[in-house]
Protein backbone atom coordinates (compact mmCIF):
# COMPACT_ATOMS: atom_id res chain seq x y z
CA UNK A 1 0.00 0.00 0.00
CA UNK A 2 1.10 3.43 -0.95
CA UNK A 3 1.91 6.07 2.28
CA UNK A 4 -0.61 8.22 0.12
CA UNK A 5 -3.77 5.64 0.29
CA UNK A 6 -2.81 5.10 4.00
CA UNK A 7 -5.42 5.99 6.93
CA UNK A 8 -3.20 8.35 8.32
CA UNK A 9 -2.21 10.05 4.92
CA UNK A 10 -6.29 10.51 4.72
CA UNK A 11 -7.02 12.00 7.99
CA UNK A 12 -3.66 14.50 7.14
CA UNK A 13 -5.83 14.94 3.46
CA UNK A 14 -9.31 15.77 5.14
CA UNK A 15 -7.26 18.07 7.32
CA UNK A 16 -5.62 20.03 4.40
CA UNK A 17 -9.36 20.04 3.22
CA UNK A 18 -11.30 21.47 5.68
CA UNK A 19 -10.68 24.42 8.21
CA UNK A 20 -11.66 23.31 10.96
CA UNK A 21 -11.94 19.57 10.02
CA UNK A 22 -15.40 18.71 11.58
CA UNK A 23 -14.57 14.88 13.10
CA UNK A 24 -17.32 12.68 14.44
CA UNK A 25 -18.16 10.42 17.10
CA UNK A 26 -18.81 6.64 16.12
CA UNK A 27 -19.39 4.23 18.58
CA UNK A 28 -19.93 1.41 15.94
CA UNK A 29 -19.45 -0.03 11.93
CA UNK A 30 -23.34 1.48 11.53
CA UNK A 31 -22.72 4.92 13.27
CA UNK A 32 -19.56 5.21 10.74
CA UNK A 33 -21.65 4.70 8.04
CA UNK A 34 -24.45 7.06 9.02
CA UNK A 35 -21.29 9.77 9.33
CA UNK A 36 -19.64 8.95 5.91
CA UNK A 37 -23.45 9.59 4.37
CA UNK A 38 -23.56 12.66 6.45
CA UNK A 39 -20.70 13.73 4.71
CA UNK A 40 -18.09 13.77 7.41
CA UNK A 41 -14.20 13.19 6.49
CA UNK A 42 -13.12 11.96 9.33
CA UNK A 43 -14.13 9.90 12.59
CA UNK A 44 -13.68 9.37 16.16
CA UNK A 45 -13.38 6.43 18.16
CA UNK A 46 -13.75 7.55 22.01
CA UNK A 47 -12.70 5.48 24.78
CA UNK A 48 -15.68 6.31 26.88
CA UNK A 49 -17.59 5.28 23.98
CA UNK A 50 -16.05 1.82 23.94
CA UNK A 51 -16.54 1.45 27.56
CA UNK A 52 -20.34 2.52 27.91
CA UNK A 53 -21.44 1.28 24.38
CA UNK A 54 -19.75 -1.68 23.99
CA UNK A 55 -19.34 -3.07 27.64
CA UNK A 56 -21.73 -1.19 29.63
CA UNK A 57 -18.76 0.12 31.92
CA UNK A 58 -18.06 3.49 33.23
CA UNK A 59 -14.79 5.52 31.32
CA UNK A 60 -12.24 4.91 34.49
CA UNK A 61 -9.82 3.05 32.76
CA UNK A 62 -11.34 -0.70 33.11
CA UNK A 63 -11.05 -1.05 28.92
CA UNK A 64 -8.02 -2.57 27.47
CA UNK A 65 -6.47 -2.49 24.11
CA UNK A 66 -8.15 -5.92 22.84
CA UNK A 67 -11.27 -3.84 23.77
CA UNK A 68 -10.56 -0.49 21.90
CA UNK A 69 -9.07 -2.64 19.01
CA UNK A 70 -12.10 -4.77 18.22
CA UNK A 71 -14.47 -1.84 17.58
CA UNK A 72 -11.67 -0.22 15.53
CA UNK A 73 -11.48 -3.15 12.98
CA UNK A 74 -15.58 -3.93 12.66
CA UNK A 75 -15.18 0.33 12.24
CA UNK A 76 -12.48 0.10 9.98
CA UNK A 77 -13.75 -2.56 7.63
CA UNK A 78 -17.09 -0.93 7.43
CA UNK A 79 -15.52 2.27 5.88
CA UNK A 80 -12.24 4.16 4.62
CA UNK A 81 -12.99 7.49 6.59
CA UNK A 82 -9.80 7.76 8.59
CA UNK A 83 -10.56 6.90 12.03
CA UNK A 84 -8.64 8.94 15.37
CA UNK A 85 -8.55 6.51 18.37
CA UNK A 86 -8.55 7.45 21.43
CA UNK A 87 -5.78 5.76 23.17
CA UNK A 88 -5.99 6.94 26.58
CA UNK A 89 -2.59 6.44 28.68
CA UNK A 90 -1.53 3.62 26.71
CA UNK A 91 -2.41 0.86 28.42
CA UNK A 92 1.16 0.87 30.44
CA UNK A 93 4.58 0.77 30.37
CA UNK A 94 6.13 2.15 27.05
CA UNK A 95 6.67 -1.34 25.85
CA UNK A 96 2.88 -1.48 26.19
CA UNK A 97 2.59 2.03 24.08
CA UNK A 98 4.78 0.74 21.11
CA UNK A 99 2.48 -2.37 21.20
CA UNK A 100 -0.44 -0.24 21.31
CA UNK A 101 0.74 2.24 18.25
CA UNK A 102 1.66 -0.67 16.27
CA UNK A 103 -1.55 -3.09 16.49
CA UNK A 104 -3.72 0.21 15.96
CA UNK A 105 -1.75 0.80 12.84
CA UNK A 106 -3.00 -3.13 12.00
CA UNK A 107 -6.10 -2.43 12.52
CA UNK A 108 -6.63 0.43 9.86
CA UNK A 109 -6.09 3.39 12.73
CA UNK A 110 -5.26 6.56 10.82
CA UNK A 111 -3.81 7.91 14.35
CA UNK A 112 -3.77 8.08 18.43
CA UNK A 113 -3.73 10.33 21.13
CA UNK A 114 -2.37 9.59 24.17
CA UNK A 115 -3.21 11.85 27.44
CA UNK A 116 -1.34 13.11 30.13
CA UNK A 117 -3.69 11.97 32.92
CA UNK A 118 -2.43 9.14 35.48
CA UNK A 119 -2.67 5.65 34.64
CA UNK A 120 -6.10 5.54 36.65
CA UNK A 121 -7.44 8.27 34.38
CA UNK A 122 -11.12 9.74 34.68
CA UNK A 123 -13.41 11.79 32.04
CA UNK A 124 -11.88 14.82 31.28
CA UNK A 125 -14.52 17.00 32.05
CA UNK A 126 -14.52 15.57 35.83
CA UNK A 127 -12.97 16.71 39.02
CA UNK A 128 -10.37 15.00 40.64
CA UNK A 129 -8.20 14.77 37.33
CA UNK A 130 -4.69 13.63 37.90
CA UNK A 131 -1.73 14.36 35.51
CA UNK A 132 1.85 12.55 35.42
CA UNK A 133 4.61 14.72 34.44
CA UNK A 134 5.56 16.62 31.92
CA UNK A 135 8.50 13.94 31.43
CA UNK A 136 6.77 10.91 31.83
CA UNK A 137 3.94 12.19 29.44
CA UNK A 138 6.94 12.80 26.47
CA UNK A 139 8.19 9.32 27.64
CA UNK A 140 4.75 8.03 26.51
CA UNK A 141 5.05 10.76 23.26
CA UNK A 142 8.80 8.83 22.24
CA UNK A 143 7.56 5.47 22.58
CA UNK A 144 4.65 6.22 20.17
CA UNK A 145 6.75 7.71 17.58
CA UNK A 146 9.42 5.51 17.52
CA UNK A 147 7.00 2.51 17.32
CA UNK A 148 5.30 3.89 14.28
CA UNK A 149 5.67 1.34 11.21
CA UNK A 150 3.70 3.98 8.92
CA UNK A 151 5.40 7.63 8.99
CA UNK A 152 1.68 8.84 8.21
CA UNK A 153 0.11 7.87 11.51
CA UNK A 154 -0.70 10.36 13.25
CA UNK A 155 0.20 10.92 17.05
CA UNK A 156 -1.45 13.55 18.83
CA UNK A 157 -0.62 14.29 22.29
CA UNK A 158 -4.02 14.79 24.97
CA UNK A 159 -3.05 17.35 27.90
CA UNK A 160 -5.82 17.59 30.69
CA UNK A 161 -3.77 20.65 32.43
CA UNK A 162 -6.15 22.84 31.91
CA UNK A 163 -8.73 22.07 34.45
CA UNK A 164 -5.51 20.89 36.84
CA UNK A 165 -2.79 23.48 36.27
CA UNK A 166 -3.99 26.12 34.35
CA UNK A 167 -4.09 27.52 30.95
CA UNK A 168 -0.59 29.13 30.93
CA UNK A 169 0.76 25.34 32.47
CA UNK A 170 -1.22 23.68 29.61
CA UNK A 171 0.30 25.23 26.95
CA UNK A 172 4.04 24.83 27.90
CA UNK A 173 3.24 21.50 28.55
CA UNK A 174 1.43 21.08 24.91
CA UNK A 175 5.15 22.75 23.80
CA UNK A 176 6.80 20.41 25.65
CA UNK A 177 5.05 17.38 23.77
CA UNK A 178 5.32 19.37 20.05
CA UNK A 179 9.19 19.41 21.21
CA UNK A 180 9.16 15.71 21.34
CA UNK A 181 7.16 15.28 18.33
CA UNK A 182 3.60 15.22 18.85
CA UNK A 183 1.79 16.50 15.72
CA UNK A 184 -1.31 17.57 17.03
CA UNK A 185 -2.66 18.51 20.47
CA UNK A 186 -5.84 17.56 21.93
CA UNK A 187 -6.93 20.78 24.58
CA UNK A 188 -9.27 19.49 26.60
CA UNK A 189 -11.91 20.69 28.89
CA UNK A 190 -11.02 24.56 27.88
CA UNK A 191 -13.58 26.94 28.56
CA UNK A 192 -13.36 30.14 26.81
CA UNK A 193 -12.63 31.02 23.12
CA UNK A 194 -10.25 33.66 24.60
CA UNK A 195 -8.15 30.48 25.85
CA UNK A 196 -8.71 28.56 22.80
CA UNK A 197 -6.78 31.35 20.75
CA UNK A 198 -3.97 31.26 23.61
CA UNK A 199 -3.38 27.73 23.13
CA UNK A 200 -3.83 28.27 18.83
CA UNK A 201 -1.54 31.24 19.02
CA UNK A 202 1.25 29.35 21.19
CA UNK A 203 0.91 26.10 19.46
CA UNK A 204 3.23 25.60 16.23
CA UNK A 205 0.94 21.98 15.29
CA UNK A 206 -3.11 21.62 14.32
CA UNK A 207 -5.24 21.92 17.93
CA UNK A 208 -8.49 20.12 18.31
CA UNK A 209 -11.37 21.66 20.36
CA UNK A 210 -13.80 18.59 21.98
CA UNK A 211 -17.18 19.90 21.85
CA UNK A 212 -18.72 17.66 24.10
CA UNK A 213 -22.07 18.07 25.34
CA UNK A 214 -22.93 18.28 29.24
CA UNK A 215 -19.30 19.22 30.09
CA UNK A 216 -16.79 22.69 30.71
CA UNK A 217 -16.10 23.51 27.22
CA UNK A 218 -19.45 25.67 25.85
CA UNK A 219 -20.73 24.06 22.25
CA UNK A 220 -19.33 26.27 20.39
CA UNK A 221 -20.28 26.44 16.54
CA UNK A 222 -17.55 25.75 14.07
CA UNK A 223 -17.77 29.60 13.03
CA UNK A 224 -16.45 30.60 16.51
CA UNK A 225 -13.91 27.58 16.79
CA UNK A 226 -12.42 28.86 13.26
CA UNK A 227 -11.80 32.16 14.29
CA UNK A 228 -9.60 31.40 17.05
CA UNK A 229 -7.44 29.06 14.87
CA UNK A 230 -8.73 25.73 16.21
CA UNK A 231 -8.10 23.43 13.57
CA UNK A 232 -9.97 19.93 14.54
CA UNK A 233 -13.42 20.39 16.23
CA UNK A 234 -14.59 17.15 18.01
CA UNK A 235 -18.09 15.66 18.38
CA UNK A 236 -17.56 12.49 20.69
CA UNK A 237 -20.58 10.80 21.30
CA UNK A 238 -22.93 13.50 20.32
CA UNK A 239 -24.68 10.54 18.11
CA UNK A 240 -24.47 8.02 21.09
CA UNK A 241 -26.11 9.98 23.66
CA UNK A 242 -28.77 10.93 20.72
CA UNK A 243 -29.35 7.33 20.23
CA UNK A 244 -29.39 6.45 24.00
CA UNK A 245 -31.96 8.79 24.51
CA UNK A 246 -34.17 7.64 21.30
CA UNK A 247 -34.19 4.25 22.81
CA UNK A 248 -35.05 4.37 26.04
CA UNK A 249 -37.62 6.24 25.10
CA UNK A 250 -38.83 3.36 22.54
CA UNK A 251 -38.37 1.20 25.43
CA UNK A 252 -40.68 3.25 27.92
CA UNK A 253 -43.40 3.62 25.13
CA UNK A 254 -43.54 0.08 24.15
CA UNK A 255 -43.60 -1.17 27.48
CA UNK A 256 -46.34 1.33 28.72
CA UNK A 257 -48.53 1.03 25.60
CA UNK A 258 -47.70 -2.05 24.48
CA UNK A 259 -47.16 -0.98 20.74
CA UNK A 260 -44.34 1.05 18.63
CA UNK A 261 -46.86 2.71 16.30
CA UNK A 262 -46.40 6.15 17.40
CA UNK A 263 -43.21 6.17 16.96
CA UNK A 264 -42.61 4.59 13.18
CA UNK A 265 -42.23 8.26 12.07
CA UNK A 266 -39.23 8.66 14.01
CA UNK A 267 -38.00 5.76 12.45
CA UNK A 268 -35.11 4.45 10.13
CA UNK A 269 -37.03 2.59 7.70
CA UNK A 270 -35.95 -0.86 6.40
CA UNK A 271 -35.22 0.57 2.96
CA UNK A 272 -33.12 3.70 4.71
CA UNK A 273 -31.58 0.99 6.43
CA UNK A 274 -31.12 -1.61 3.17
CA UNK A 275 -29.93 1.24 1.23
CA UNK A 276 -27.01 2.22 3.51
CA UNK A 277 -25.80 -1.64 3.49
CA UNK A 278 -26.10 -1.57 -0.01
CA UNK A 279 -28.21 -4.56 0.58
CA UNK A 280 -30.06 -4.65 -2.38
CA UNK A 281 -26.97 -4.89 -4.55
CA UNK A 282 -25.71 -7.68 -2.74
CA UNK A 283 -28.84 -9.64 -2.58
CA UNK A 284 -28.75 -9.90 -6.28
Amino acid sequence: MSESSTAGARLRAALDHERPLQVAGTVNAITALLAKQAGFRAIYLSGSGVASASHGLPDLGVTTLQDVLEDTRRITAAVDLPLLVDADTGWGSSLMIERTVRELIRAGAAGLHLEDQIDAKRCGHRPGKQLVATAEMCDRLKASLDARTDASFVIMARTDAVAVEGIAAAIERANCYVDVGAEMIFAEAITSLEDYLRFTESVAVPVLANITEFGKTPLYSVDELREVGVKLVLYPLTAFRAMNAAAARVYQTLRTTGTQKEMIEAMQSRDELYSLLDYYRQEQ
